[in-house]
């Protein structure tokens, strides 16, 4: 029977990988800002736009000279600046902010002022609400889209994914469970860098958290104030080697989200649980297939084995009729696209700034309850700052 379980057309459309509409009257012209010192280029995000022949890169931004002068050959783009702040020299249509997130709020601003009518930047978003506020505030003043590149939102398999759950098919969705890789960096470097992808793709389903209550361990212990590292420029104020969280959420349905370091499988990876009363959906991140579904009550043990079955985009067992989905996705091209389509249409892309704050504020709210004993703190937040930052 699952087998025969097909999309409805609404969830069908939805899924489509985006293609041109129609050739542009001229190219999308793309500046792109990297610091070979912090973060490089991210996962690529100075290559992609070569996928998309809709697009020209016009310029490069980098302050260290050798740096520059590979990523400009790479590129095969003649124009580079060492600041950042000159772009607006080249007019661009999109600003593609590439480093680690130290830079993020800066370049933001500067992009947002330049001309550009969108943004795709790499995540995580930016180290504080505060930071998160100054971006939202400068791409609605000047009319910007910013896309944040948690590219596991674009995945034409994520509707299905959310239309199989509405459907009942794991029965009364009770919780969602996410962890990170948990590797070296388990704990709050695990939350901001790969726990954020776990958050953003957990709301898709749940609505917008309105509570928290976390804590944050060092070796078994809670972390205290003379725990915390301030020396991680890219993060902020940091500490410990394990968080244990829950979200509650507008729908009711919980998001737990845990990191222990060095738990993890590196051959698992990471990745999010939707458990129902009749099954679970499991999401592994940037994998392929994206999703599985293991039927049956999760609490009753039964005799015989349960085997997972892959989901694609033409449903529960069924073939993946794109065999490119995985590869439009990792590369980053249907997060493109969504942005200049986004751009056109004049609405959100489907990760936006306003999607990337809500994820500082849910990574917020767990330093913040754990600074305050494990209290439960609601949404939204008073606490513009890294609450470890001034924790004595």
């Amino acid at each position: 029977m699952l087998r025969r379980h097909f999309l409805t057309t609404s969830a069908a459309a939805a899924i489509a990988p985006l293609l041109p509409a129609s050739p542009p009257e001229r190219k999308w012209r793309v500046a792109v800002l990297g610091d070979s010192n912090h973060g490089k280029y991210g996962h690529s995000l100075d290559s992609m736009w070569l996928r998309l022949p809709e697009v020209e890169i016009v310029a490069v931004a980098d302050p260290n000279p050798k740096g520059l002068e590979a990523t400009l050959k790479k590129l095969n783009v003649t124009t580079g600046f060492a600041d950042y702040r000159e772009i607006a020299q080249v007019k661009p249509d999109i600003v593609a902010v590439c480093p680690a997130m130290s830079l993020h709020r800066d370049m933001a601003l500067v992009a947002a002022a330049s001309g550009a009518r969108g943004i795709y930047m790499e995540k995580p978003f930016c180290r504080s609400l505060a930071e998160a506020d100054d971006i939202v505030n400068a791409c609605e003043k000047h009319g910007v889209k910013l896309a944040l590149a948690h590219r596991n939102r674009w995945h034409p398999t994520l509707p299905v994914v959310k239309q199989l759950v509405n459907d009942g098919v794991i029965g009364r969705l009770l919780e969602l469970r996410g962890r990170g890789k948990e590797d070296r960096r388990g704990g709050l470097e695990d939350l901001w860098i790969l726990g954020s992808h776990v958050l953003n793709l957990a709301t898709f389903f749940t609505g917008r958290p309105t509570a928290c209550s976390a804590e944050v361990l060092l070796d078994a212990r809670p972390v205290t104030p003379a725990d915390v590292i301030r020396t991680k420029e890219d993060f902020g104020a940091i500490a410990g080697n394990a968080v244990h969280a829950r979200f509650e959420t507008e729908s009711g349905v919980p998001i737990y989200f845990d990191s222990v370091q060095d738990a993890g499988d590196a051959k698992v990876g990471f990745g999010l649980q939707l458990i129902g009363t009749k099954g679970i959906i499991d999401i592994r991140v940037d994998n392929t297939p994206l999703a599985h579904l293991l039927p049956g009550n999760p609490f009753q043990p039964v005799a015989e084995p349960r085997a997972w079955v892959p989901i694609t985009t033409a449903g529960v067992g069924e073939p993946e009729p794109n065999a490119k989905n995985g590869n439009i996705v990792m590369s980053h091209e249907q997060g493109a696209r969504d942005l200049i389509a986004a751009i056109q249409e004049n609405r959100q892309p489907l990760c936006s700034a306003a999607d990337g704050r809500l994820t500082v504020e849910m990574i917020t709210a767990v330093m913040l309850s754990h600074v305050r004993g494990g209290k439960r703190l609601e949404f939204p937040l008073e606490q513009p700052e890294n609450p470890f930052a001034t924790w004595s």
